[in-house]
Parts: C-alpha cells; structure tokens; sequence
C-alpha cells in the first residue's frame, strides 16, 4: 500500500532549538548520576555501592510490600485524583490540616509547580550555592532570574549575606535547611534572621528533603512553627524519598500556610501528579515511624563513624563540610572527575558536583557500614 503521507522531513538540532523558547535553550540538564546497572555494565564490577543519591540503605517498612501485594488487580484504575487518604495520613502525622496539604510526584515536582504558580518573567529568586540544582533549573525555566548566595569558607550558611541578597527583594525564596548538597543546617536564631529579612511580599520556600536527619542535630527549628508566627506566605516541603525509603516511588508533599495557598498549587499540578502505588506506599510507611525512625538513627551514627574514618585518612587537603543529613559533602583538594572515575570503576557510586568554584567535591550518601568501608578503603587507594 502507498502511503499518502508527505515525507517526513529531516530536523536539526538547530532548527527545533530554535522554535523552543529562549529560557529552556539555556538550560542545564540536572545531574541525576548513573544507575547501578550502567556502572555495572561499563565496568564490569560485582558489586555496586550506591553512595550518590541519598537514599536510605535499609529500604521501606515491610508494611509497604504488604500494601502493594494486590497492586496488580487496581492497575487498570485511576489514583485518587486529590491523594485524599493519603493527605489526611500526612495531616495526621505532621498535625498540619490536610486542606494545606498538597502532594506531589516527589518533592521537586511541587519545586515546578511552585515557579509556575508565581513566577514571571524578570522576577527575581534567591537560593543557596552550591544548590539542590532544581532550585536553580525551574525558576530559569520560567524566565525568572536567580540570585545564589555562597556558603561560607568554612561550609556553612552565610546568614548575613543572605540578609543582604534578601533586602533587594525576591518573589520566591528557596531555603533548603539542611543544605542540600552540603549537608550544613540553620540553627532557630540563624533561620529567624533570613525569614525576617525577606521581604514582606515574597513567598518563602523551606525545602526540608532532610528534616528527619536533621531532628537528631542540637538547634534544628520547627520550621512550620516559626513560618506560622510571621506574616508571609510559605510552604515547607518534605519527601518520602530519603528517610522512608520510597525514593523509587516519587512522593513529596509540602504544608502551606494557608488552604487557598494549596489551593493555587492544586490548579496547576497534574491531576494524578501521585499514582496509586506511591500513594498507597507512603500511606504504608505513615503506619510504621518505628522503621524510619530507627533506619535515620543507624545512618546518623553511621554518618559519624564515618566522618571519623576519613579523616583518619589524613589525606592532605581533604576536608568535609558539616552535615545534618545522610550524606557528606566531602572537598578533595583536587578536581573531583578524576577521583569520581576511580570510585566508578570500583564499583562505588558517589555525586561529583560540577557547579563551578565547587569541582573539586564530591556528595557521598551513608550508606550500610560495608558500602561506607568500601568507599573509605577505594577512596585511600585512589588518593594514594
């Protein structure tokens, strides 16, 4: 049979980058790393140390398996549209009202709703540096400019820059407390200090991927407590990913300061932005904390034996930054691509980050005490 179609026509790179709008062609692409099988593939190695996302070592709560037993059958149906069941567990557990609560395929997709909902054009965000690189990415892919306030020579906020950036005026402000990818964290005086430079119209963003690490840290603040006691709009966003152990799953949500604030989100996010197995697995993992608790608690002491172990490298000019997550953010002394290879080719997966002025860090996850020992002993081979 002939077809009628007209043949297709070939297209360039060029040609399609040019029908895309300007904001998006300058765009970096995020830096998601390699799968294990990847690595496993390229280097031919046995054994895959997963250190370069953060995940949690240890997995779900075995009331996520048994949640998801008869997925198969509910497949061929929708999720809850609004994630109800899985809203009110959340309010439960974090004694926030489930209409300020709002769901998302992970806590980064509420990071794009977010610039959608308030972003134009020129507007002006402020974020840390180095940054989690969608608090970056999103806010540029909306027009908006981005002002990035650096960390301190020692590796911890500088709060009176940030002051500074704050008094000339922003419209969203994304602060990620701890710091992801440098692990460092806001003490209650330091946090009330930025939210209180921040101009009185701007809407505040406290992005706590890592706020149940982060409780086992002496002065780490009761962000939804502090943002309620002022009068700018905000949201704190959280994830199921890192400490409860869905990361495969994609569920975040995030506590706003008012149900017409969820309600502006709930207008722009897709309809089943959650599906129905992440729904039913968070809502399975909400019904076990012992497991997340006790997981946290193995990586926080992990962490510091960790911590202990390289710096017992004595390796010159090796350095790591303060963390209250479950990951370091450990700076070599040397480009960090040459280093990063050599773990790869060992079998070590670990985040080297390519912001610039920060080439030579690599972010490294805690993981079980024998991927830890893995990296520690690959890590003293490569470094000599």
């Amino acid at each position: 049979m002939t077809s009628t179609l007209a043949p297709a026509q070939p297209s360039t790179a060029s040609s399609i980058s040019a029908l895309a709008r300007p904001e998006v062609r300058g765009l970096p692409a995020y830096n998601a790393g390699l799968s294990s099988a990847a690595v496993r593939a390229r280097y031919g190695v046995a054994h895959i140390a997963r250190l370069g996302s953060n995940e949690n070592p240890y997995g779900a709560s075995p009331a996520v398996a048994q949640a998801l037993a008869g997925l198969a059958a509910q497949a061929g149906t929708y999720p809850d549209a609004n994630a109800g069941a899985l809203r009110e567990g959340i309010a439960r557990w974090t004694g926030a009202p489930a209409e300020r609560i709002v769901v998302g395929n992970g806590s980064e997709n509420l990071l794009e709703v977010l610039c959608q909902v308030f972003l134009t054009p020129g507007d002006r965000v402020v974020t840390l540096l180095p940054s989690f690189g969608l608090h970056e990415i999103y806010p540029r892919m909306m027009g908006a400019q981005v002002t990035m306030v650096p960390v301190t020579s020692a590796l911890e906020f500088d709060v009176d820059a940030w002051c500074a950036a704050l008094a000339g005026g922003a419209k969203l402000v994304f602060l990620a407390n701890p710091s992801n990818p440098v692990g460092c964290m806001l003490d209650t005086a330091a946090f009330r200090r930025i939210v209180a430079a921040a101009p009185e119209d701007a809407v505040l963003v406290v992005d706590e991927a890592y706020v149940e690490y982060a409780l086992h840290s002496p002065g780490f603040p009761d962000a939804v407590a502090e943002l309620s006691a002022q009068p700018r709009p905000w949201i704190v966003l959280r994830t199921f990913s890192k400490a409860w152990g869905l990361a495969g799953l994609r569920v975040g949500y995030g506590i706003a300061s008012s149900a017409e604030f969820a309600g502006l989100l709930h207008r722009v996010r897709t309809p089943f932005n959650v599906n129905m197995a992440a729904q039913m697995a968070a809502l399975a993992a909400l019904s076990d904390p012992a497991h997340m608790q006790a997981s946290v608690a193995r990586t926080v002491a992990a962490r510091e034996v960790l911590v202990r172990q390289l710096r017992g490298l004595d390796v010159a000019g090796l350095r790591i930054a303060p963390s209250a997550t479950n990951f370091l953010f450990i700076d070599l002394g040397r480009p960090n691509a040459p280093v990063h290879e050599a773990l790869l080719a060992r079998g070590v997966i670990t985040k080297a980050w390519k912001e610039r002025g920060f080439e030579n860090y690599l972010r490294v996850s805690v993981g079980t005490a024998e991927d830890n020992q893995r990296f520690v002993d690959a890590l003293a081979e490569i470094l000599g």
